[in-house]
């Protein structure tokens, strides 16, 4: 496991959801969490559909907040971020990578790519935007393909865009969800290949939640989300 300064860190963490009766008591999900992560790790957290993969998820990229407890990214407490600064905060240390890769129909591979590069510069991308997004999908082999829309490229074509458009504003962290979930085989195999090239290379923190065994072998620590909170995994 790499050494140095933990770029997240939860304490006590709980995250509960009122429940769908209305006289019922809050649904629990996760419970009691303790995970820190460091800087330039890569770590996959398995577990059945339901468990709170997801969830959990949603808290280390700070799109939901905890019930209870402590999340602590890049030094910052995100319970003392306001929704504004959360938004910036994503936008400039997070990369999402979700199963159904969300890219707009109507871009180009290119423009899906530097979608996010407008949160800092709405009016357009700048030029160091454009090379380093060319460079970036010359990097994962779809140079030819850059100005083809979703619709004219294969669903590995469409998560490596995806996998792109994540590391257009250099984040520190990738949060991957269920990624490979939708591919076939052989697109799965290159992706998860590829997210392990990109960690190992570019030094980013990588997050992965999963069902795929083969794909969490690859990565330098597993852990098992089960009962609301994570376990060693016993391969």
């Amino acid at each position: 496991m790499p050494e140095g300064i933990p770029i997240v860190r939860l304490s006590h963490v709980s995250k509960a959801f009122l429940s769908p009766d209305a006289d019922g008591p809050p649904l629990k999900v996760l419970e009691e969490i303790n995970l820190v992560i460091q800087t330039g790790e890569s770590l996959a957290i398995l577990g059945p559909s339901g468990s709170g993969k997801s969830t959990l998820l949603h808290l280390l990229g700070s799109l939901d907040r905890p019930s209870e407890g402590q999340v602590l990214l890049d030094g910052q407490d995100l319970n003392e971020l306001n929704d504004v600064q959360l938004a910036n905060l994503r936008n400039e240390k997070i990369g999402f990578i979700f199963q159904n890769h969300h890219l707009l129909p109507q871009c180009t591979a290119l423009e899906n790519v530097l979608i996010p590069t407008l949160a800092k510069s709405p009016a357009a991308a700048t030029q160091d935007d454009i090379d380093r997004a060319a460079t970036l999908i010359n990097r994962v082999g779809l140079s030819e393909r850059s100005q083809a829309p979703p619709g004219k490229l294969s669903g590995g074509e469409c998560q490596r865009v995806a996998v792109v458009r994540a590391l257009i504003n250099q984040p520190k962290i990738i949060l991957a969800d269920e990624p490979t979930g939708s591919l076939d085989g052989q697109s799965a195999e290159n992706l998860a290949q590829l997210l392990v090239e990109l960690n190992r290379e570019n030094g980013v923190t990588l997050i992965v939640v999963t069902h795929s065994i083969q794909l969490a072998r690859q990565m330098s620590r597993v852990l098992e989300l089960r009962d609301g909170n994570l376990h060693p995994w016993n391969s």
